[in-house]
Protein backbone atom coordinates (compact mmCIF):
# COMPACT_ATOMS: atom_id res chain seq x y z
CA UNK A 1 0.00 0.00 0.00
CA UNK A 2 2.65 2.32 0.61
CA UNK A 3 3.80 1.47 -2.62
CA UNK A 4 0.59 2.96 -4.18
CA UNK A 5 0.89 5.85 -2.24
CA UNK A 6 4.19 6.99 -3.43
CA UNK A 7 2.57 6.19 -7.17
CA UNK A 8 0.12 8.41 -6.12
CA UNK A 9 1.91 11.78 -4.33
CA UNK A 10 4.30 11.68 -7.42
CA UNK A 11 0.97 12.18 -9.51
CA UNK A 12 -0.19 14.91 -7.65
CA UNK A 13 3.05 16.48 -7.65
CA UNK A 14 2.62 16.57 -11.51
CA UNK A 15 -1.02 17.98 -12.06
CA UNK A 16 0.15 21.42 -13.63
CA UNK A 17 1.96 19.99 -15.86
CA UNK A 18 -0.19 16.86 -16.56
CA UNK A 19 -1.20 18.38 -20.19
CA UNK A 20 2.51 18.20 -21.13
CA UNK A 21 3.13 14.88 -20.18
CA UNK A 22 0.10 13.66 -21.83
CA UNK A 23 1.23 14.48 -24.85
CA UNK A 24 4.67 12.43 -24.87
CA UNK A 25 2.24 9.49 -24.46
CA UNK A 26 2.75 6.78 -26.82
CA UNK A 27 -0.03 7.05 -29.55
CA UNK A 28 0.15 3.52 -29.92
CA UNK A 29 -0.79 3.50 -26.34
CA UNK A 30 -4.26 4.21 -26.95
CA UNK A 31 -5.16 1.65 -29.40
CA UNK A 32 -6.75 -1.71 -28.68
CA UNK A 33 -3.93 -3.81 -28.21
CA UNK A 34 -2.81 -5.70 -25.62
CA UNK A 35 -0.27 -3.52 -23.25
CA UNK A 36 3.03 -5.10 -21.48
CA UNK A 37 3.43 -4.55 -17.82
CA UNK A 38 5.45 -1.10 -17.91
CA UNK A 39 3.09 0.58 -21.14
CA UNK A 40 0.06 -0.08 -18.63
CA UNK A 41 1.95 1.59 -16.08
CA UNK A 42 3.02 4.33 -17.93
CA UNK A 43 -0.78 4.90 -19.64
CA UNK A 44 -2.58 4.73 -16.21
CA UNK A 45 -0.18 7.04 -14.81
CA UNK A 46 -0.59 9.24 -17.66
CA UNK A 47 -4.20 9.17 -17.67
CA UNK A 48 -4.72 9.60 -13.88
CA UNK A 49 -3.21 12.82 -14.05
CA UNK A 50 -5.30 14.57 -16.46
CA UNK A 51 -8.00 13.42 -14.24
CA UNK A 52 -6.89 14.37 -11.57
CA UNK A 53 -6.02 18.04 -12.85
CA UNK A 54 -10.01 17.56 -14.55
CA UNK A 55 -11.22 16.99 -11.11
CA UNK A 56 -9.15 19.68 -9.26
CA UNK A 57 -10.31 22.29 -11.71
CA UNK A 58 -13.80 21.35 -11.14
CA UNK A 59 -14.22 21.03 -7.42
CA UNK A 60 -11.69 23.35 -6.54
CA UNK A 61 -14.70 26.05 -6.55
CA UNK A 62 -16.64 23.23 -3.96
CA UNK A 63 -13.87 23.01 -1.63
CA UNK A 64 -13.13 26.68 -1.30
CA UNK A 65 -16.67 27.56 -0.96
CA UNK A 66 -16.82 24.27 1.48
CA UNK A 67 -19.95 22.94 -0.57
CA UNK A 68 -19.98 19.85 -2.66
CA UNK A 69 -22.60 20.22 -5.38
CA UNK A 70 -24.05 17.15 -7.09
CA UNK A 71 -27.49 18.24 -9.35
CA UNK A 72 -30.14 20.01 -7.24
CA UNK A 73 -28.15 18.56 -3.91
CA UNK A 74 -25.56 20.50 -1.91
CA UNK A 75 -23.81 19.60 1.51
CA UNK A 76 -22.25 22.05 3.22
CA UNK A 77 -18.64 20.78 5.53
CA UNK A 78 -17.05 22.50 8.20
CA UNK A 79 -13.12 20.12 8.63
CA UNK A 80 -10.16 20.74 11.35
CA UNK A 81 -6.79 19.67 11.14
CA UNK A 82 -4.95 17.23 13.61
CA UNK A 83 -1.48 16.29 14.02
CA UNK A 84 1.41 16.41 11.42
CA UNK A 85 1.16 15.20 7.89
CA UNK A 86 2.28 11.29 7.95
CA UNK A 87 5.05 10.14 5.15
CA UNK A 88 1.96 8.73 3.63
CA UNK A 89 -0.59 11.33 3.38
CA UNK A 90 -3.24 12.49 6.05
CA UNK A 91 -6.53 10.47 7.16
CA UNK A 92 -9.83 11.54 6.66
CA UNK A 93 -13.07 10.88 9.24
CA UNK A 94 -15.93 12.14 7.80
CA UNK A 95 -18.41 12.55 10.48
CA UNK A 96 -21.90 12.43 10.22
CA UNK A 97 -24.26 14.13 12.44
CA UNK A 98 -27.86 13.19 14.25
CA UNK A 99 -31.33 14.91 14.12
CA UNK A 100 -33.18 13.78 11.23
CA UNK A 101 -36.49 14.26 10.77
CA UNK A 102 -36.20 17.54 12.47
CA UNK A 103 -35.87 21.51 12.13
CA UNK A 104 -33.40 23.21 9.81
CA UNK A 105 -32.55 24.76 12.67
CA UNK A 106 -32.10 21.35 15.21
CA UNK A 107 -30.09 19.87 12.03
CA UNK A 108 -27.70 22.70 12.03
CA UNK A 109 -27.45 22.81 15.58
CA UNK A 110 -26.19 18.87 15.57
CA UNK A 111 -23.94 19.56 12.75
CA UNK A 112 -22.16 22.38 14.22
CA UNK A 113 -21.90 20.16 17.80
CA UNK A 114 -20.42 16.98 15.42
CA UNK A 115 -17.16 18.53 14.33
CA UNK A 116 -16.54 19.14 18.37
CA UNK A 117 -17.50 15.86 19.06
CA UNK A 118 -14.00 13.85 18.11
CA UNK A 119 -10.30 14.63 17.93
CA UNK A 120 -8.76 12.16 16.08
CA UNK A 121 -5.32 12.18 16.93
CA UNK A 122 -4.02 12.69 12.95
CA UNK A 123 -6.10 13.68 10.07
CA UNK A 124 -8.79 15.72 8.32
CA UNK A 125 -11.81 15.54 10.76
CA UNK A 126 -14.42 16.57 8.39
CA UNK A 127 -18.36 17.14 9.69
CA UNK A 128 -20.63 17.31 6.51
CA UNK A 129 -24.38 19.07 6.96
CA UNK A 130 -26.38 16.73 5.63
CA UNK A 131 -28.15 18.19 2.21
CA UNK A 132 -31.85 17.32 3.37
CA UNK A 133 -34.05 17.35 6.68
CA UNK A 134 -35.65 13.50 6.35
CA UNK A 135 -35.53 11.23 8.57
CA UNK A 136 -33.13 9.25 6.42
CA UNK A 137 -31.12 12.08 5.86
CA UNK A 138 -27.76 10.09 5.50
CA UNK A 139 -28.98 7.27 3.07
CA UNK A 140 -30.94 8.73 0.39
CA UNK A 141 -29.28 8.22 -3.34
CA UNK A 142 -27.55 11.62 -3.32
CA UNK A 143 -25.22 10.68 -0.74
CA UNK A 144 -23.30 8.20 -2.27
CA UNK A 145 -21.76 10.72 -5.12
CA UNK A 146 -21.91 13.80 -2.79
CA UNK A 147 -19.46 11.65 -0.60
CA UNK A 148 -17.43 10.66 -4.03
CA UNK A 149 -16.96 14.06 -4.84
CA UNK A 150 -15.83 14.98 -1.14
CA UNK A 151 -13.35 12.07 -0.86
CA UNK A 152 -12.23 13.52 -4.30
CA UNK A 153 -11.43 17.09 -3.21
CA UNK A 154 -9.96 16.17 0.06
CA UNK A 155 -7.40 13.55 -1.69
CA UNK A 156 -6.67 16.81 -3.88
CA UNK A 157 -6.65 19.66 -1.40
CA UNK A 158 -5.63 18.16 1.67
CA UNK A 159 -3.49 15.54 0.67
CA UNK A 160 -5.08 13.08 1.91
CA UNK A 161 -4.40 9.36 1.40
CA UNK A 162 -7.43 7.32 -0.43
CA UNK A 163 -6.67 3.80 1.88
CA UNK A 164 -7.10 5.93 4.72
CA UNK A 165 -10.41 7.82 4.77
CA UNK A 166 -12.93 6.74 7.52
CA UNK A 167 -16.93 7.25 8.18
CA UNK A 168 -18.71 7.79 11.39
CA UNK A 169 -21.66 8.84 12.82
CA UNK A 170 -24.20 9.43 15.52
CA UNK A 171 -27.70 8.55 16.25
CA UNK A 172 -29.05 9.76 12.57
CA UNK A 173 -25.38 10.15 11.94
CA UNK A 174 -25.44 6.11 13.03
CA UNK A 175 -28.07 5.03 10.87
CA UNK A 176 -26.08 6.47 7.96
CA UNK A 177 -23.17 4.19 8.78
CA UNK A 178 -24.95 1.07 8.93
CA UNK A 179 -26.17 1.87 5.26
CA UNK A 180 -23.19 3.59 3.65
CA UNK A 181 -20.19 1.03 5.67
CA UNK A 182 -21.22 -1.93 3.54
CA UNK A 183 -22.51 -0.24 0.52
CA UNK A 184 -19.77 2.01 0.05
CA UNK A 185 -17.19 -0.57 1.76
CA UNK A 186 -14.17 -0.06 -1.04
CA UNK A 187 -14.12 3.75 -0.23
CA UNK A 188 -13.41 2.66 3.34
CA UNK A 189 -10.95 1.63 5.57
CA UNK A 190 -13.30 1.15 8.18
CA UNK A 191 -16.49 2.66 9.86
CA UNK A 192 -17.66 3.73 13.20
CA UNK A 193 -21.57 3.23 14.19
CA UNK A 194 -22.86 4.88 17.27
CA UNK A 195 -26.27 4.86 18.65
CA UNK A 196 -27.86 4.40 15.38
CA UNK A 197 -30.56 1.75 13.94
CA UNK A 198 -29.91 -0.19 10.99
CA UNK A 199 -33.49 -0.30 9.44
CA UNK A 200 -33.08 -2.73 6.32
CA UNK A 201 -29.60 -3.33 5.43
CA UNK A 202 -27.27 -6.08 5.68
CA UNK A 203 -23.54 -6.25 7.21
CA UNK A 204 -22.21 -8.68 4.19
CA UNK A 205 -20.42 -6.16 2.46
CA UNK A 206 -18.20 -5.21 5.42
CA UNK A 207 -15.80 -8.15 4.55
CA UNK A 208 -13.00 -6.11 3.98
CA UNK A 209 -12.99 -3.37 6.25
CA UNK A 210 -12.79 -2.85 9.87
CA UNK A 211 -16.12 -2.11 11.78
CA UNK A 212 -16.90 -0.92 15.31
CA UNK A 213 -20.25 -0.53 17.15
CA UNK A 214 -21.25 1.40 19.96
CA UNK A 215 -24.57 1.93 21.77
CA UNK A 216 -25.93 2.52 25.08
CA UNK A 217 -27.18 -0.68 26.80
CA UNK A 218 -30.08 2.00 28.02
CA UNK A 219 -30.67 3.04 24.49
CA UNK A 220 -34.18 1.37 24.18
CA UNK A 221 -35.61 3.77 21.30
CA UNK A 222 -35.86 1.97 18.12
CA UNK A 223 -34.43 -0.68 20.25
CA UNK A 224 -31.10 0.13 19.39
CA UNK A 225 -29.52 -1.54 22.04
CA UNK A 226 -30.96 -5.02 20.76
CA UNK A 227 -30.36 -4.87 17.65
CA UNK A 228 -26.82 -3.87 18.22
CA UNK A 229 -26.71 -7.05 20.34
CA UNK A 230 -27.79 -8.78 17.46
CA UNK A 231 -25.46 -7.33 14.89
CA UNK A 232 -22.70 -8.78 17.58
CA UNK A 233 -23.75 -12.20 17.16
CA UNK A 234 -23.71 -11.58 13.28
CA UNK A 235 -20.35 -10.15 12.88
CA UNK A 236 -18.86 -12.95 14.98
CA UNK A 237 -20.45 -15.63 12.75
CA UNK A 238 -19.50 -14.01 9.69
CA UNK A 239 -16.36 -13.40 11.07
CA UNK A 240 -16.02 -16.97 12.00
CA UNK A 241 -16.77 -18.60 8.91
CA UNK A 242 -14.94 -16.62 7.03
CA UNK A 243 -11.01 -16.14 8.19
CA UNK A 244 -9.81 -12.87 7.97
CA UNK A 245 -12.66 -10.62 6.92
CA UNK A 246 -15.26 -9.06 9.32
CA UNK A 247 -12.94 -7.36 11.49
CA UNK A 248 -14.58 -6.11 14.32
CA UNK A 249 -15.73 -4.38 17.73
CA UNK A 250 -18.91 -3.88 19.02
CA UNK A 251 -19.41 -2.85 22.34
CA UNK A 252 -22.36 -2.11 24.79
CA UNK A 253 -21.96 0.96 26.93
CA UNK A 254 -23.55 -0.04 30.45
CA UNK A 255 -25.31 2.61 32.38
CA UNK A 256 -25.04 4.74 28.89
CA UNK A 257 -28.49 5.55 27.16
CA UNK A 258 -29.15 7.35 23.83
CA UNK A 259 -25.88 9.60 25.05
CA UNK A 260 -22.54 7.56 25.58
CA UNK A 261 -20.86 10.18 27.32
CA UNK A 262 -18.26 10.04 24.91
CA UNK A 263 -17.17 7.00 25.79
CA UNK A 264 -17.47 5.92 22.05
CA UNK A 265 -14.54 8.74 21.25
CA UNK A 266 -12.16 4.78 21.74
CA UNK A 267 -13.52 4.18 18.27
CA UNK A 268 -11.71 6.81 16.54
CA UNK A 269 -8.42 5.26 17.50
CA UNK A 270 -9.38 1.99 16.79
CA UNK A 271 -10.68 2.85 13.50
CA UNK A 272 -6.83 4.51 12.76
CA UNK A 273 -5.68 1.42 13.00
CA UNK A 274 -6.96 0.03 9.88
CA UNK A 275 -5.99 0.59 6.07
CA UNK A 276 -8.08 0.10 2.83
CA UNK A 277 -7.32 -3.00 0.74
CA UNK A 278 -8.96 -1.82 -3.20
CA UNK A 279 -7.97 -5.27 -4.23
CA UNK A 280 -8.86 -7.45 -1.43
CA UNK A 281 -8.63 -11.45 -2.28
CA UNK A 282 -12.32 -11.84 -1.36
CA UNK A 283 -15.12 -9.71 -2.53
CA UNK A 284 -18.61 -10.07 -1.11
CA UNK A 285 -21.02 -8.02 -2.94
CA UNK A 286 -24.43 -7.23 -1.23
CA UNK A 287 -26.26 -4.78 -3.60
CA UNK A 288 -28.13 -2.51 -1.25
CA UNK A 289 -31.35 -0.49 -2.74
CA UNK A 290 -29.32 2.21 -3.73
CA UNK A 291 -27.77 0.62 -6.19
CA UNK A 292 -23.98 0.39 -7.54
CA UNK A 293 -22.44 -0.75 -10.50
CA UNK A 294 -18.69 -1.05 -9.43
CA UNK A 295 -17.33 -2.54 -5.95
CA UNK A 296 -13.91 -3.07 -5.52
CA UNK A 297 -12.70 -4.97 -8.45
CA UNK A 298 -16.05 -6.24 -9.58
CA UNK A 299 -18.32 -4.41 -11.61
CA UNK A 300 -22.08 -5.29 -13.42
CA UNK A 301 -23.88 -3.38 -15.84
CA UNK A 302 -27.17 -0.83 -14.60
CA UNK A 303 -29.45 -3.11 -17.07
CA UNK A 304 -28.50 -6.37 -15.14
CA UNK A 305 -28.55 -4.83 -11.37
CA UNK A 306 -30.90 -6.31 -8.63
CA UNK A 307 -31.63 -4.84 -5.30
CA UNK A 308 -30.57 -7.78 -2.22
CA UNK A 309 -28.38 -9.71 -5.04
CA UNK A 310 -25.38 -11.40 -3.73
CA UNK A 311 -22.01 -12.02 -5.83
CA UNK A 312 -18.77 -13.54 -4.27
CA UNK A 313 -15.85 -13.88 -5.82
CA UNK A 314 -12.07 -14.71 -4.57
CA UNK A 315 -8.61 -14.85 -6.38
CA UNK A 316 -5.34 -16.80 -5.13
CA UNK A 317 -2.27 -16.00 -7.19
CA UNK A 318 -3.45 -16.31 -11.02
CA UNK A 319 -7.08 -18.24 -9.90
CA UNK A 320 -10.64 -16.45 -9.55
CA UNK A 321 -13.13 -18.14 -8.30
CA UNK A 322 -16.66 -17.26 -8.91
CA UNK A 323 -18.61 -18.72 -5.39
CA UNK A 324 -21.71 -17.07 -6.05
CA UNK A 325 -23.24 -14.33 -8.76
CA UNK A 326 -26.70 -13.61 -9.26
CA UNK A 327 -26.12 -11.12 -12.60
CA UNK A 328 -26.53 -12.46 -15.95
CA UNK A 329 -23.21 -10.06 -16.42
CA UNK A 330 -20.31 -9.89 -14.33
CA UNK A 331 -17.39 -8.15 -15.28
CA UNK A 332 -13.91 -9.13 -12.98
CA UNK A 333 -11.32 -6.27 -13.52
CA UNK A 334 -7.70 -7.31 -12.92
CA UNK A 335 -4.33 -5.42 -12.37
CA UNK A 336 -0.38 -6.75 -12.02
CA UNK A 337 -0.90 -5.68 -8.80
CA UNK A 338 -3.42 -8.13 -7.74
CA UNK A 339 -1.75 -11.38 -9.83
CA UNK A 340 1.19 -12.18 -12.84
CA UNK A 341 -0.66 -10.75 -15.98
CA UNK A 342 2.20 -12.08 -17.77
CA UNK A 343 1.30 -15.82 -16.78
CA UNK A 344 -2.15 -17.95 -17.30
CA UNK A 345 -5.34 -16.75 -15.75
CA UNK A 346 -7.75 -19.60 -14.77
CA UNK A 347 -11.42 -18.73 -14.01
CA UNK A 348 -13.50 -21.20 -12.58
CA UNK A 349 -17.28 -19.91 -12.53
CA UNK A 350 -19.87 -21.55 -10.19
CA UNK A 351 -17.37 -24.73 -9.03
CA UNK A 352 -16.34 -24.94 -12.54
CA UNK A 353 -13.45 -24.00 -15.03
CA UNK A 354 -14.58 -21.50 -17.40
CA UNK A 355 -11.51 -20.29 -18.71
CA UNK A 356 -7.85 -20.87 -18.37
CA UNK A 357 -5.14 -18.33 -20.50
CA UNK A 358 -3.55 -14.97 -20.99
CA UNK A 359 -5.90 -11.99 -20.18
CA UNK A 360 -4.47 -8.44 -21.96
CA UNK A 361 -4.04 -5.57 -20.66
CA UNK A 362 -6.19 -3.27 -22.66
CA UNK A 363 -6.07 0.62 -22.90
CA UNK A 364 -9.59 0.87 -23.15
CA UNK A 365 -9.79 -0.81 -19.83
CA UNK A 366 -7.77 1.33 -17.75
CA UNK A 367 -9.58 4.59 -19.28
CA UNK A 368 -12.64 2.81 -18.31
CA UNK A 369 -11.53 2.33 -14.83
CA UNK A 370 -10.02 5.87 -14.10
CA UNK A 371 -13.16 7.66 -15.46
CA UNK A 372 -15.71 5.39 -13.44
CA UNK A 373 -13.69 5.72 -10.18
CA UNK A 374 -11.19 8.47 -10.02
CA UNK A 375 -9.45 6.78 -7.52
CA UNK A 376 -5.77 5.53 -8.38
CA UNK A 377 -5.99 2.14 -6.27
CA UNK A 378 -8.73 1.40 -8.55
CA UNK A 379 -7.31 1.67 -12.02
CA UNK A 380 -7.33 -1.81 -13.82
CA UNK A 381 -5.60 -3.13 -16.69
CA UNK A 382 -7.53 -6.42 -17.60
CA UNK A 383 -11.19 -7.75 -17.63
CA UNK A 384 -12.88 -11.00 -17.72
CA UNK A 385 -16.91 -10.53 -18.83
CA UNK A 386 -18.93 -13.37 -18.33
CA UNK A 387 -22.58 -13.08 -19.82
CA UNK A 388 -25.14 -15.95 -18.88
CA UNK A 389 -22.32 -18.32 -17.46
CA UNK A 390 -19.94 -17.61 -20.83
CA UNK A 391 -16.97 -15.73 -21.11
CA UNK A 392 -17.75 -14.24 -24.05
CA UNK A 393 -14.48 -11.10 -23.80
CA UNK A 394 -11.07 -10.58 -22.60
Amino acid sequence: MARLFIFYVVLMLSLEVSAQTSKKVNPRLTQDVALTKKQAEELSSSLMKQKMQELKTSLQPDWESQVIHQGIHEMKFQYKIYGNQPADGRSLFISMHGGGNASVELNDQQWNNQIKLYKPAEGVYLAPRAPSNTWNLWHESHIDTLFDKLIEAAVIFENVNPDKVYIMGYSAGGDGVYQLAPRMADRWAAAAMMAGHPNETSPLGLRNIGFTLHVGALDSAYQRNDIAAQWAVKLDSLSKADQGGYKHLVQVHQGRAHWMNREDSVAVPWMASFKRNPIPAKVVWKQDDMNHLNFYWLAVPSGSVKTNGLIKVSYNGNEINVEENYSDTLVIHLNDRMMDLDKDVTLNYLGKQLFKGKVPRKAAVIKETIQERKDPGLIFSAELIIVDGKLIRR
